[in-house]
């Protein structure tokens, strides 16, 4: 058995003994590694993921293209990353979605930010609620550039109505890793609230969320 083999081979057996919680997150990235790249020490490209992508959850939300250019990486270490990303995202979701909202607040931070936290553009996702305030749906409205993503209150309001929905929350993302809010942020919320309370439509709450942190515009009642 090479080196590396038996390499693989303690690391995988360490991992099922109950070693999971004190793995470092450059070894679980190795183990991904190891299933889709079937010889060779993944060590050196873990970190190297890892430092690119400047954390774990740097690396799960990181553009393809960006991925695709660092060597050693190929199309089944992307569709691998990409495909574990997703399955926690929706993992959370479902989650946040048994409950009311604000029962489930937590989760639905953890989510948005497992979404956006790390993301290169600006992106405004909408969060959609029944009359008992659960998710019944999470839809990308607009994405941007950097540091601006276009909003149209209107498109809002009907694709709430399509979906049935009673309340909205709005998040956004600010790729620059700050979630404190622009008077930009503050003033298309008011234009979509605005928009939407002619139709008895409730904006719950807009977040915006940043790569260390969120903030909640109605806990700072800029609503």
């Amino acid at each position: 058995m090479s080196d590396h083999a038996g390499h693989r081979k303690r690391l995988r057996s360490r991992f099922l003994k109950g070693g999971e919680k004190g793995t470092p997150d450059y070894e679980l990235v190795e183990l991904l590694l190891c299933g889709v790249i079937p010889r060779g020490d993944m060590k050196p490209l873990a970190k190297t993921l890892l430092h690119t992508c400047g954390s774990l959850s740097g690396l799960l939300q990181a553009d393809p293209e960006k991925l695709k250019s660092i060597p050693g990486v190929g199309e089944s270490t992307i569709v691998l990353l990409k495909a574990i990303h997703e399955a926690s995202c929706r993992l959370v979701l479902e989650e946040a979605s048994q409950f009311p909202a604000f029962d489930s607040w937590k989760s639905i931070i953890d989510y948005c930010r497992a979404r956006m936290s790390h993301l290169s553009i600006e992106q405004f996702r909408l969060l959609f609620l029944d009359q008992k305030n659960k998710i019944i749906a999470d839809e990308v409205q607009q994405q941007g550039t950097i540091n601006r993503t276009p909003v149209f209150p209107r498109e809002i309001v009907k694709r709430t109505l399509e979906l049935g929905a009673s309340s909205l929350i709005l998040v956004h993302n600010h790729p620059s890793g700050d979630p404190t809010p622009s008077q930009a942020d503050v003033d298309i919320t008011k234009k979509v609230i605005q928009a939407a309370q002619a139709l008895d439509i409730q904006v719950l709450d807009h977040l915006i969320i940043g790569k260390f942190g969120h903030i909640s515009l109605r806990e700072k009642q800029l609503l």
